[in-house]
């Protein structure tokens, strides 16, 4: 990370091509910053422990942390489109740093809330304007760009749990406040691909006056369909997701009498998985189109969610992981693809798919935790395992293309 840290040092030249550093750059602050949210679920069995939380407890913390996720990025992302803020990028992840030491030694419920907040809030700033970065730096290979930004903050989420099984299980919630020190790496990281931002902008400017972002235009109708169906997408894939990821350790511990450090190497397994999907959708959506890849991605991972339940242990965690390597392909896809049917307003629509996925995620993880407390979890995911049969409704999205090019 030093040798990138050393190729942004100093505001260097723009060049022609994929700007790797600056990629490679925002794709570890990324892995840094989901890093340290995906903290939050993993501690949730030692939360319910210690406070004697509910399941709708536990959904209800998800669902706070979620929507302060999410409800801001779109706002974030609309302002900077019109008044880009390079540093905005370092300035927010004071909001996590913040968040992460009141979670370390917050006493009871309302405070867990009020830290989780705070998280939430550096996560809104961060999203939208680093997927401004990743696509500014892409030079065209748009889905590819996206997919290493994304895969960076789906590793973070896939390492956080380990992280958590091993260190802060054993040594109780102060050991959250440790994660401070990945907030603050991320700041001084995100400082220096700023000086790079600033001289991109005003290239995009020149690029845009010479009109080199035009694609085919879509009727106001068309659009808006193929936003409502992509926004059904992110709901079927994150509601799923939502119920894997705050749940799936309960499921495991309840089924297959697995441990606490147990249940989290499996879900760091899953979440593993979805980060080399993530990554493997960016190559195939710029070579076969973001259309059929949200189609694979989606309702291709259907056989795999409804087998899952009924399986032994063995097949359960080979059914989650090949789940997530399927389902992780689309958002990189959704997201390219939305922004090419709003070119001008890249910002916005990256904060409201961002928000989407964080939002939807808290409603789901709060739904599914009600409905638990209910029914109780082996039901749960019985239920949730049919919502990537939705992901056949893609199959109506129009193509965007550009005329004589593949997406």
């Amino acid at each position: 990370m030093m040798n990138v840290m050393g190729m942004l040092k100093g505001h260097p030249h723009l060049v022609q091509g994929t700007a790797y550093a600056v990629l490679f750059s925002i794709g570890f602050c990324h892995l840094l910053n989901d890093m340290v949210q995906s903290v939050i679920p993993a501690l949730y069995p030692l939360l319910k422990d210690s406070y004697g939380f509910t399941f709708a407890q536990i959904g209800i913390i998800t669902l706070v942390f979620q929507l302060t996720s999410s409800i801001f990025q779109p706002f974030v992302g609309l302002y900077s489109d019109r008044h880009p803020q390079p540093y905005s990028l370092s300035a927010g992840m004071c909001f996590t740093l913040a968040g992460l030491v009141a979670l370390a030694f917050a006493p009871g419920f309302w405070a867990i809330l009020v830290s989780v907040a705070l998280i939430g809030c550096g996560s809104s700033v961060f999203h939208p304007e680093a997927s401004r970065v990743a696509l500014m730096a892409s030079s065209g290979k748009k889905s590819l760009a996206q997919s290493i930004f994304q895969v960076g903050g789906n590793g973070g989420s896939a390492v956080g749990p380990l992280l958590a099984a091993l260190l802060v299980i054993p040594y109780g919630q102060h050991a959250v406040g440790w994660f401070a020190l990945a907030a603050l790496l991320a700041s001084v990281v995100l400082f220096r691909v700023a000086g790079w931002y600033g001289l991109a902008l005003a290239r995009e400017v020149e690029t845009r006056k010479a009109g080199q972002h035009a694609v085919r235009t879509l009727s106001p109708h068309t659009v808006r369909l193929a936003l409502g169906i992509l926004v059904l997408m992110i709901f079927s894939k994150y509601f799923f997701n939502a119920c894997m990821t705050s749940y799936f350790t309960f499921y495991l511990m309840e089924k297959f009498s697995l441990s606490v450090q147990q249940s989290q190497y499996c879900l760091f397994a899953y979440l593993a998985a979805f980060a080399i999907g993530t990554l493997l959708g960016g190559f195939l959506g710029d070579r076969y189109g973001r259309k059929y890849v949200i189609l694979f991605s989606i309702l291709g991972a259907a056989p795999f969610t409804l087998a899952l339940p009924y399986m032994n242990l063995g097949w359960t965690i080979v059914m989650a992981v090949l789940t997530g390597l399927v389902i992780a392909s689309a958002f990189s896809a959704i997201v390219v693809y939305a922004t090419d049917l709003m070119p001008d307003k890249v910002g916005m629509i990256a904060g409201v798919f961002f928000g989407l996925m964080f939002g939807l995620g808290g409603i789901g993880s709060a739904f599914f935790g009600w409905m638990a407390d209910i029914t109780g979890i082996e039901y749960v995911f019985k239920v949730s395992t049919w919502l990537p049969m939705l992901g056949i409704v893609a199959a109506f999205l129009p193509d965007v293309r550009p005329a004589g090019r593949k997406q």
